[in-house]
Formats: C-alpha cells, structure tokens, sequence
C-alpha cells in the first residue's frame, strides 16, 4: 500500500536499553514484544483506510456548483417571431389602377344609413332596406357571408330578412310524399329583383370603396390575420358549387321543419341550401350574378 500523500513512513521505535543486555550472544540486538505494538500497526492501519476512504469519497462526489454571485448572467432568451399573415390570394388592387385618394368613410357604428342608401340607389329604389336587416349591416353581412359555408346561419347574425310567406309544398296524397312547391319561388322575387337591378360594376366598386370597413368587421369576427375578400371568393366558388337537380325536390318533415329527402342535399351546407330551395331558376340568376361579382372582385373572372 504506497503511503498517502504527504505521509513519509512511520519510523521505528528506540531499542530499549534492557533489550540490548539481555542479548548474550553478540548477534544482532533482539527486539523483545512491545505489549503496545500491536494497538500501534491497527491505529495505523485504521488511519490509512480512513484516509484512502476520504480520498474516494472526494473524488466520487460532482464538482461544487460555482457560486450565484460569480456565475455570469444569462442571456436573454431570443425572442420568438410571430408567423407571417397568410398571404393575400384575391387583392383588391388592379394592376395598372389609377392612384386616386380613398374617399373618407364612416365609423363601422355609423355606417348603416350612408350604406343603405347607396345601396338603395344601385338596386333601383328605396326596396333594399325592406329586404336588409339592421342595425350593423356592414357586421351582418360579414358574419353572414362567412357562415353560409357552415351548416346553419344564426338569426342573430342574418343580414336578409326571410322571405315572407310560408314555405310552399306539394303533397301528393296517393304516394305521400311531398316536394317542394312550384308557387315557393315566387317567394323570393324581390331578392331577385333588387339583385337584377344593381349594377355589377357600381356593386363591386361600391363593395371596393367600403372595404375597410368589411376587413375589420372581420377581424373583430375573430380573424386578426384574415383577408375578407378571399373569404368572399371562396364562399362564392362554395356557392357556385351547388348541385342543380331536376326540380321537384322531394322534402320530409320529420319534426316541425322540413328537411330534403334526398340525404346528399340535406347534408350540403346553409347557403348551398338556400339556393335549392329558391328553384331552379332562380338558382341560376342567383349563380349568374355571384359569377359577374366574383369576376369585379378579382383580378381574373371563373373559368
């Protein structure tokens, strides 16, 4: 066993003087037992294999942590960038457009009446406001164009009032069934009326010169990175996509309100329905128009 370190040997005790009378003989000195050697080996013993267990203990432990106030500071966590908005797909800008100053608009609270009436004055006369919902028309239609995709549109965010009238059916008492009745398109011949009547042009310019009140009733929606008018395009595509089946429509009334019989046409969504219940021909003046307005709004009309 090599000594510990700073340790240089243990030295060997005197000989004592009667040890040294008592050897006869001449030879080398004769060393007689020392009642007290052995406890002497045993504390040396001790102490070593303390020391040696000390010296692994030290060296089995981790190394001190460095002291807080000497430590350095530590950086700043880097800021994380927010993502960018999603890029715009249908700008309302027109390559080539004269660069002319936007004409001051309303507040979005106060901008009913002076709406209406330019709304009015494209649609013929003074009928519109019979057939909008207010107060909050720039909100309602927002909301509205936003939930026709989904399966219903809330009354509370309507913004055409329902057609008058009740719903027109046909019941055919020898098979019992029922459809739709022919008397129910005319229901909404004022919608289509005022619809005829506007300009397409004067609408989407009329549609252009408001359209930051638009884009922030959307963003209070709950679409802070939204670009409305690419939602306008695609619930207009949604719109256009509607299937045009041979009239009669078989319908149901399996609780208070009548459903389609057919379950691939009550499964479409809110506004694709609407447009089936109008009629068939209706649908296709309706269609008609969404694609004269789709093609104002951006930058390339439907294929």
């Amino acid at each position: 066993m090599t000594d510990a370190p700073g340790y240089s040997g243990r030295r060997e005790p005197a000989l004592r003087a009667d040890a040294i009378a008592a050897n006869d003989g001449g030879g080398p000195p004769h060393l007689p037992p020392s009642p007290r050697r052995g406890g002497w080996l045993a504390l040396a013993l001790a102490f070593a294999l303390a020391l040696v267990a000390a010296v692994l203990w030290w060296r089995s432990q981790p190394p001190p942590a460095p002291s807080s106030a000497a430590a350095p500071p530590a950086p700043p966590a880097a800021a994380v960038a927010p993502p960018p908005p999603p890029p715009i797909r249908y700008p309302l800008e027109r390559e080539g457009a004269p660069a002319t100053a936007p004409a001051p608009l309303p507040a979005l609270a106060d901008s009913d009446a002076p709406l209406l009436d330019r709304l009015s004055a494209l649609a013929g006369g003074p009928d519109l406001g019979r057939l909008l919902l207010t107060p909050n028309v720039v909100r309602r239609f927002v909301a509205t164009v936003d939930n026709l995709p989904r399966p219903l549109v809330a009354a509370q965010v309507m913004s055409i009032r329902p057609a008058e009238g009740a719903f027109a059916v046909d019941a055919d008492a020898d098979s019992g069934r029922s459809a739709i009745g022919a008397a129910n398109a005319a229901r909404y011949a004022p919608y289509l009326a005022a619809l005829k009547a506007a300009d397409t042009a004067q609408l989407a310019a009329l549609y252009t010169q408001y359209y930051p009140l638009f884009q922030a009733a959307y963003r209070d929606l709950g679409y802070p990175d939204g670009y409305f008018n690419d939602r306008m395009v695609d619930v207009i595509d949604h719109l256009l996509a509607t299937p045009e089946p041979a009239a009669p429509l078989a319908v149901l009334q399996p609780r208070v309100l009548y459903e389609f019989a057919n379950p691939d046409l009550e499964a479409r969504s809110a506004g694709q329905k609407a447009l089936l219940r109008m009629g068939p021909e209706n649908e296709r003046l309706v269609k008609a128009k969404l694609r004269e307005f789709r093609g104002a709004i951006t930058r390339a009309s439907r294929p």
